[in-house]
């Protein structure tokens, strides 16, 4: 992985919120590498993995703490000594959210709250926290621009929405320095493949290689920004980092700018993996968007964000470990 930042973090202490999980362990193990003096880890495991987590422990400077950021002294007692948190602990499923609505608000919104205070009673310098792309809602223009979202289609989408509410009080009252991401469709190694609520990626190439059911849902026309975890990793830092005060208090887009269909995307790892193993299509998904593209020229212009990663690059490395993975 690319180096994205200048600055000598030999001296500085990182928070990561669910750094067990996809992309917290990818945003931990960049910090590690680049020898930050302090890289604490803060997941209840209801999402993240030992196998994420045994990637860290190679480091000296890791720290683990296993708790959940709905008990405020938990939150309190990670952010001690800390320098910069990024906030990536929450739960992420539109379908899984319909279903549970209260679990959501109590772990996405009173959590977030939780986490934003600890840093501000514990002085943290710099908060930058995932929301999602789902706060566009029904909002139709293409590509998504920032300033202009729609109503929320679930109650995942409305946790993201109140998060960067939030976050905004939180500038404004306390001072707090914070930035917001949101993602579109973040994929690439070490991404759950297993469980009903799966990324799309690793669910068809786990289908495709043990030639078990794949499935489709809607006609597979609809598309998505794909966006590999790299580009998520680098926002992330450089967020964090960034000593341009222009770039506070907003929320970027995270994605590469260029869209593609769900046919296209299950072709590209069918034709990858050398299968002519055919999907199966059922009813679309309730809460889910048709078409989905970021403008990402906010975060261009204010956070230095250049993705390094496209998607067929992305998707062969992912690819590659998934079936390094299944062929064990």
């Amino acid at each position: 992985m690319n180096s994205f930042h200048l600055k000598d973090i030999s001296g500085n202490s990182f928070l990561v919120t669910g750094g067990a999980g996809f992309i917290g362990g990818h945003v931990s193990e960049y910090l590690l590498r680049n020898g930050a003096a302090k890289v604490r880890v803060l997941d209840n495991m209801a999402n993240g993995f030992d196998k994420n987590i045994a990637v860290l422990k190679e480091y000296p400077s890791f720290e683990f703490i296993e708790g959940d950021i709905r008990n405020e002294s938990i939150c309190q007692e990670a952010c001690k000594g800390i320098d910069y948190v990024s906030h990536q602990a929450a739960l992420g499923s539109v379908p899984r959210s319909i279903k549970e609505p209260v679990y959501f608000n109590e772990v996405n919104v009173g959590g977030f709250v939780n986490m934003l205070k600890a840093a501000v009673d514990n002085n943290v310098q710099q908060f930058v926290y995932a929301s999602s792309s789902s706060v566009y809602g029904d909002e139709p223009t293409l590509p998504k621009k920032e300033d202009r979202t729609g109503n929320c289609l679930s109650p995942y989408a409305a946790t993201k929405k109140t998060n960067e509410l939030y976050a905004q009080v939180f500038a404004d009252v306390y001072g707090l320095k914070v930035l917001g991401f949101r993602y579109f469709n973040i994929f690439g190694p070490r991404q759950d493949p297993d469980g009903p609520y799966a990324a799309v990626i690793p669910l068809f190439v786990k289908g495709i290689l043990n030639r078990t059911p794949v499935y489709i849902n809607g006609d597979g026309e609809q598309t998505r920004d794909f966006t590999f975890v790299e580009n998520a990793v680098q926002v992330n830092i450089k967020g964090m980092l960034t000593n341009n005060a222009a770039a506070l208090k907003k929320v970027y887009n995270v994605a590469i700018g260029e869209k593609f269909t769900v046919n296209y995307l299950y072709n590209a790892c069918r034709q990858q993996l050398g299968s002519n193993w055919q999907v199966t299509y059922r009813e679309p998904r309730a809460g889910d968007i048709m078409h989905s593209l970021a403008d990402i020229s906010l975060a261009k212009d204010l956070l230095d964000y250049q993705p390094t990663k496209r998607f067929e690059d992305g998707l062969s490395e992912t690819i590659e470990y998934f079936k390094n993975l299944y062929s064990n």
